[in-house]
């Protein structure tokens, strides 16, 4: 109502269709219908209304061309100026909008209000289109300055207009896709339309800008996520919090700690309380926990900050919450730390990954197999703490880079090798790094071992049980190795390669 009484007070007539038209009037200030406007009624109920010739040609016409005003004048249309339309919100409920109390998706999809704006936005040389109400008053500014708005305002709203209606057919697309008649796994096409939702203080490098961008039209996770200290977040705050967020997420309801460090992670464990799942974490490999990023599936209270403040320092602490007095005992500690508030994310359906000029889609990441469907494939039976270790090795196996061993005894992932070239060295960083701590517990591996030397690397380890997909043409020689060190192995029947 307040564009509308703002246009009327600049003396622009105002034609407008339906609830809007009446709404207009009933507030007092002067319309005219756009039945009477075309003099066709609306018909098909009120799926054809502003379809009409004298309203295109009213927006369309090229003011510049002899022909053009011929035809208006002809047939007695009016130019237009200005052309201001908000879409149907297709994909929200249409039973909270009156006029569509029994409207279905079909009806919400809406017809004329895309064809005014792609009009509209065609000839922004001479005809303003605003779709957003963030626009309102920044176009009346120059419509009171000027009488009209400026050449560069109209052509930045334009792309405005062909952005909002290339989002608004793909989520239609979307939806489609969804349709229980559609048994594509994959799409015969994509249309992924992105909004900036951040700026970021630089990308993977200082001298590169780099930007959040979510799907259009709709909200993130992240844009739930509440910063309480630090500088703005970078592009690998971002990439890694989200990886260390999914990790921690993913380990069961206990209370869990991922350390995050260049997207792999160099501590997880799970413990009686938060504190001690932290100081486990924390002791897999501490050298590499710092600046990396730390994710809580918990509030952090107090004697979780006793542990954290006495340990090296993080880039970005993301967890559901804080106790009473928490923040201001980690914001006096570590001033520059980003200590983030989030809520339990999802995954999307579709995992997409750009090449250089293409890109690779895939379902998104799970674990298809549950740890009760593996196979032992030894002579030698699990125990039952060892199919506990088994099963914390497999889930964070799954969200580290490939190749990747890791080994994991009584809740914490004491050793991860990430990113190798050969299974073998791998497992080598992995014992390292877990330096005997993991004796008597899992190794996981993500891919098959090829060759019985990743079995003898996993004894050389201290590992008991092995965890592994199965599958390879030397199945029969690695299951042996493992019956000659007394090793339990399973077979998951999965592969959980990650790049």
């Amino acid at each position: 109502m307040e564009l509308a009484q703002a246009l009327h007070d600049l003396d622009i007539d105002l034609v407008s269709s339906g609830g809007t038209a009446a709404t207009i009037a009933a507030a007092g200030i002067p319309v005219t219908d756009v039945a009477d406007f075309t003099g066709f009624p609306p018909m098909l109920g009120h799926r054809v209304v502003t379809l009409h010739p004298k309203v295109h040609g009213a927006i369309l016409a090229d003011r510049r061309d002899p022909d053009h005003l011929n035809d208006l004048e002809n047939h007695g249309i009016d130019l237009v100026d200005i052309v201001v339309s908000n879409l149907y919100p297709f994909g929200a409920d249409p039973s909270t909008f009156a006029h569509k109390a029994q409207a279905s998706s079909v009806d919400m999809i809406d017809i004329g209000g895309p064809t005014l704006m792609r009009a509209a936005a065609k000839n922004h040389e001479y005809v303003t289109t605003v779709v957003d109400p963030e626009d309102y008053e920044s176009v009346l500014a120059e419509l009171r300055e000027s009488g009209a708005t400026k050449p560069r305002t109209r052509r930045l709203l334009a792309r405005k207009a062909f952005a909002h209606t290339s989002a608004y057919d793909a989520a239609i697309v979307a939806w489609m896709d969804e349709s229980p008649l559609n048994d594509d796994k994959l799409p015969p096409t994509m249309h992924v339309s992105l909004e900036r939702a951040q700026d970021l203080r630089y990308g993977e490098n200082p001298h590169q800008q780099g930007a959040r961008y979510r799907v259009s039209g709709t909200t993130s996770w992240w844009d739930d996520v509440e910063q309480h200290s630090g500088v703005a977040l970078s592009y690998l705050n971002l990439f890694d919090a989200d990886a260390a967020w999914h990790l921690v997420h993913d380990l069961g309801d206990e209370p869990a700690v991922a350390i995050i460090k260049h997207a792999n992670p160099c501590g997880v464990a799970i413990g009686s309380d938060l504190a001690s799942a932290y100081k486990q974490a924390f002791e897999c490999d501490s050298r590499s926990a710092f600046g990396g990023i730390v994710a809580l599936n918990r509030p952090v209270d107090l004697a979780t900050v006793e542990e954290m403040v006495d340990a090296a320092q993080a880039d970005v602490v993301i967890a559901p919450g804080y106790d009473e007095g928490v923040i201001e005992a980690l914001i006096k500690k570590r001033k520059n730390t980003r200590l983030l508030t989030a809520t339990p994310s999802t995954m999307p359906g579709l995992s997409i990954r750009q090449l250089s000029d293409g890109f690779l889609v895939q379902q998104k990441h799970t674990f298809a197999s549950l740890p009760e469907t593996w196979e032992v494939v030894t002579e030698r039976q699990p125990t039952a703490q060892e199919r506990v270790d088994a099963a914390l090795a497999w889930r964070v196996c799954g969200h580290v880079v490939s190749n990747a061993i890791v080994l994991a005894k009584d809740g914490v992932a004491w050793g991860v090798g990430a990113g190798q070239q050969n299974r073998v060295e791998s497992g080598n960083i992995a014992a390292e790094k877990a330096a005997g701590r993991a004796a008597g517990g899992a190794c996981a591996s993500d891919a098959f071992y090829p060759f019985r030397d990743g079995i003898d690397n996993a004894a050389a380890s201290g590992a008991t049980v092995i965890v592994q997909p199965g599958g390879s043409v030397n199945d029969e020689q690695t299951i042996a190795a493992a019956n000659e060190h007394g090793l339990a192995m399973f077979f998951t029947g999965e592969r959980q390669f990650k790049h």
